[in-house]
């Protein structure tokens, strides 16, 4: 049995999971913002000489861009939600435009046809990811898998979890799991239901996603208590946030690494937290030597680790920034795309009708839903697909020039910072009927979605076509999309199927979104689920 982590926490767990509130800035924020304009001053004034010296080049060609003021570039122009901002650009100057935000030159590509040429045509031009300010305070830097450069190391832990860790052999192993943690979910929403209280839906999914990726990646020893699982969902959320902050300190150029505010130290401590965790399940792990066909991703990853002959000999870092690589996108990403599900059910009745309908014919009224279920429910996988649509887990995907080279005519220099605009792309009334309208019709055969008829690859989420890539594309595309997406089909299926649903103290679920680059609701789900079809015959 693992050790509990001993954080002695004045918050409860309760508080440490309300996970969808806007987090306040305090202090010490508005201080590093203030600090952040007046760095600005000394450092990008000469970078911005230099930048427009360069731009002016007969033989350059930079992408249209708006007119900058000194010193902060387009700062100003960039509100509170990010990807909304970058998608109001994008619609006044151009699919792509070039940014400068104080210190940091960036592209942002906002249209199918401009995505394609960087992510599938000049594909090996764009595949590294750019580090942001808080790499330098990962004490796993070098190791994390999502932001490595393209190279051996890269390719072989791509290797490993598409070939181990998620093949479909190895999630059908997990099958048990999914199951438990979404009954677990359900029976708690029963109790609630016979007692008439409400219930936070966001930090529900939340937990659910976190429980299932804890006893995936780690076993059943991480949960043995609880509150280990509750710490590492507490962790990755800190890690986050206070990366966000070191992130916005590249605005600065090499000002930005100075931790003048103590974001730097503040994270360091939280990964050394995080850290002890990690190094205290892997030890477990190693003296149970379970073999990789019984075991978990631990297990596996053990076993590449103490095998003289692997194509690339993995550290214990290297594990661990695994790990937290698949924390930080694969449960924040599930648990939002479906809070964002749940959110358009309660708002659209006569969506929720349809989807119980279908339910009650393929599977009936005997017995939950099951992942065999989906293939069989279209209604259902063309109400996901209109939420990743409307709502993408990850609204912007991030690449990195590695050479020079021409998109759309224009000269990106290598080294210049992409950020595909999922959001805008998936919203672009170029190739969307309505594209602000949730309509899950449009990606059913017949359905009349997209400009020019049917859509023609209504029963595909591949990422082929570039109007709909919620996962992103190519070498770089998530590689546990098809994960992700069984998550939150069978979850959102059961809550359905299990469920109707009432929003506490408001008709309708407030469909603001977060500030910054976050994809999340701005506001958490309270609701009173009532009970429908209770699967545990249990009086509600």
């Amino acid at each position: 049995m693992i050790d509990v982590l001993h954080l002695n926490c004045k918050l409860s767990t309760r508080k440490k999971l309300s996970l969808n509130k806007s987090m306040a800035f305090d202090g010490a924020s508005v201080l590093f913002y203030i600090f952040s304009l007046l760095a600005l001053l000394i450092f990008s004034f000469v970078i911005n000489n230099k930048r427009t010296k360069n731009d002016n080049d007969s033989k350059i060609k930079p992408p249209p861009s708006p007119p900058s003021l000194p010193i902060i570039g387009h700062l100003h122009l960039i509100g509170s939600i990010i990807p909304k901002s970058f998608q109001t650009l994008s619609r006044l100057y151009g699919p792509l435009i070039q940014l400068n935000l104080g210190a940091s030159t960036t592209l942002v590509v906002s249209n199918a046809q401009v995505a394609k040429q960087i992510l599938k045509t000049h594909e090996l031009k764009f595949i590294n990811r750019p580090q942001f300010g808080s790499s330098h305070c990962n004490c796993y830097k070098g190791s994390n898998f999502i932001t490595a450069p393209y190279g051996p190391y890269w390719r072989f832990m791509k290797k490993i979890c598409v070939t181990k860790l998620l093949s479909t052999s190895q999630l059908g192993c997990f099958l048990h799991i999914r199951e438990q943690e979404i009954e677990k979910l359900l029976k708690s929403l029963v109790v609630c239901s016979s007692d008439g209280r409400s219930t936070d839906l966001c930090t529900d999914l939340t937990i659910l996603a976190n429980n299932i990726f804890c006893r995936m990646t780690m076993g059943t020893t991480c949960l043995e208590h609880n509150v280990d699982a509750e710490t590492i969902l507490y962790l990755v959320r800190e890690i986050t946030h206070i990366g966000a902050k070191l992130s916005m300190g590249d605005v600065l150029g090499p000002l930005g690494k100075l931790d003048l505010f103590g974001y730097g130290k503040r994270l360091k401590k939280v990964m050394g937290e995080f850290d002890k965790i990690l190094e205290r399940i892997m030890e477990d792990h190693e003296e149970r030597k379970i073999e990789d066909s019984q075991g978990d991703m631990m297990d596996i990853l053990l076993q590449v680790y103490t095998n003289p002959n692997a194509e690339v000999r993995l550290t214990r870092n290297d594990i661990k920034a695994l790990f937290l690589d698949i924390f930080l996108a694969g449960t924040d990403t599930t648990s939002v795309a479906m809070q964002w599900a749940m959110a358009e059910i309660m708002n659209n009745p006569r969506i929720m009708k349809k989807l119980k309908a279908e339910i009650d014919v393929v599977v009936g009224t005997k017995r939950l839903v099951k992942e065999f279920d989906v293939p069989n429910m279209p209604y259902l996988r063309a109400f996901v697909k209109e939420v990743l649509r409307l709502h993408p887990p990850a609204p912007l995907a991030l690449r990195q020039s590695v050479e020079d080279c021409k998109i759309n005519g224009y000269d990106i220099k290598a080294q210049t910072r992409t950020l595909i605009n999922v959001y805008a792309i998936m919203r672009d009334p170029q190739s969307w009927v309505n594209p602000d309208e949730f309509i899950p019709e449009r990606f059913l055969a017949g359905g009349d979605g997209i400009n020019g008829g049917d859509y023609e690859h209504a029963n595909k989420m591949d990422g082929d076509d570039f109007r709909h890539i919620p996962f992103g594309f190519g070498r770089r595309g998530c590689p546990g999309s098809s994960l992700a997406l069984t998550v939150i089909q069978v979850t959102v299926g059961a809550l359905i199927q299990c469920f109707d649903w009432k929003v506490k103290g408001r008709d309708n679920v407030n469909m603001e979104e977060g500030s910054s680059f976050s994809a999340r609701l701005a506001n958490p789900i309270l609701c009173y689920p009532i009970t429908s079809f209770n699967p545990f015959h249990v009086s509600a």
